[in-house]
């Protein structure tokens, strides 16, 4: 997060949607413990076993810092889901949405108890996510409960589950919970890094054909599995997502390898003199943040910051810095093919090789990406400066941004000067 976010938060308080949120999840915990106190649990196997289900998944989750899944603990989430599927007696189904909203709860602390013993504590969202988002399940979930008979174990024997509409039904269910978290998801990650709300919205709607629909199949395979063999078959039901999630847990791992090569890869131009310390990975911040702006994919913005980073190796072919005035755009096709060809052998995305070649060209010919990369660099060395040599200008932001403003006739993208104006003014990156 920005030094103007944190400004901005400390000068005018916690954001209302996040105090909303919070003021939310903490009112149904505090009454789902207080309904279960008073009348203790009505299914306590149900609740043990789903609870434990709930803890496993938050121990092989991965509540890291920058951890690239957007929902840390998937097999928590569908356990917790199926859970809120479950139907009750009904002389207790007016406290039924208490005592999940408390189990789940606890489930979710208990489970992030080996996170905090390694300091990797899981952040207020996701347990603000999981509480609302599983009392929400449970509250529509009981309609379809009503008036059924029970065998029991936690569900009708008799009514919808009679047929294909009690599934599709739960299906229903889940989905319009996903729909909600997104948009709760949204809001809180705009009120944590000011990034605008219609780009986060949408990534959160993009990732909800993946990893979402596996949780949602899966809770509801548990829960019925729950009312037909009993909570204890939930083992061996939950270990395809288990595995799955663990699989996962190894891909970010080498995920994160592959970055901090590039990472690496990218401060050779910097120690061989031609940027200031640190310039690629401003560069590729600043362009990251554009993109948002722009609406750009979770996909797309990975484009653009790999990009970003490896704009310059084509300079690394020469003999050493670019003189002053050898900025001609023969000089820097030159240079962009050069380091385009760098890129292909990196083992990158083609894209990625793509935006690295077109660096050079007139903006209207490029794609989006390259336009953003472009914009990015250029404003990066005007506030920061650029190696001796190449004929630096060092500017304030304000003037910066007005001097990209006034070559946008041939060199710079109006729009994309634009969004870079907005991500300035949000502070959603440092300068």
């Amino acid at each position: 997060m920005s030094e103007s976010v944190l400004r901005s938060r400390r000068r005018h308080g916690t954001p209302p949607e996040v105090r909303v949120a919070v003021g939310a999840a903490g009112a149904v915990t505090a009454a789902g413990f207080g309904w279960t106190l008073s009348h203790g649990l009505a299914q306590p196997q149900a609740a043990l076993a789903f609870g434990l289900l709930i803890v496993l998944g938050e121990v092989a989750g991965d509540h890291r810092a920058g951890a690239p899944a957007r929902i840390p603990a998937p097999l928590a989430t569908a356990g917790a889901l199926g859970y809120a599927l479950l139907c009750i007696p009904a002389d207790t189904a007016g406290g039924a949405v208490l005592e999940i909203a408390a189990v789940s709860f606890t489930a979710t602390v208990v489970g992030a108890v080996p996170h905090v013993a390694r300091g990797r504590t899981p952040t207020a969202e996701h347990l603000v996510r999981r509480v609302l988002g599983t009392a929400f399940a449970a509250a529509c979930c009981r309609p379809l409960c009503a008036g059924a008979p029970y065998d029991g174990r936690g569900g009708p024997v008799a009514g919808l589950t009679a047929g294909p509409g009690y599934v599709l039904a739960l299906l229903g269910v889940l989905a319009l919970t996903a729909l909600c978290d997104a948009v709760l998801a949204a809001c809180l990650a705009r009120a944590r890094t000011g990034w605008p709300y219609g780009p986060l919205l949408r990534d959160e709607l993009r990732a909800l054909p993946g990893v979402g629909s596996a949780m949602c199949a899966t809770g509801v395979v548990i829960a019925l599995a729950a009312q037909v063999a009993g909570p204890w078959a939930l083992p061996v039901l939950s270990l395809p997502l288990l595995l799955t999630q663990l699989s996962f847990r190894r891909y970010a791992a080498v995920r994160r390898t592959y970055r901090q090569t590039i990472a690496s890869l990218a401060r050779a131009t910097e120690m061989a003199g031609f940027h200031t310390q640190g310039h690629a990975h401003r560069v590729a911040a600043l362009s990251r943040a554009i993109g948002r702006v722009r609406g750009l994919s979770e996909r797309e913005l990975d484009v653009v910051e790999q990009a970003a980073l490896m704009r310059d190796l084509g300079k690394l072919s020469l003999a050493g810095p670019v003189p002053a005035g050898a900025d001609g755009r023969a000089d820097r096709r030159r240079i962009a093919l050069l380091g385009g060809a760098v890129v292909r052998q990196t083992g990158v995305a083609a894209e990625v090789a793509v935006v690295v070649e077109r660096q050079a060209e007139p903006y209207r010919d490029q794609p989006v990406a390259a336009r953003i990369v472009r914009v990015a660099a250029a404003y990066d060395v005007l506030v920061a400066g650029n190696a001796k040599g190449e004929g630096a200008v060092v500017a304030g932001p304000l003037e910066a941004l007005e001097r990209l403003r006034l070559a946008t006739a041939e060199e710079y993208d109006p729009a994309v000067v634009e969004a870079l104006r907005e991500v300035l003014a949000g502070g959603v990156c440092a300068n």
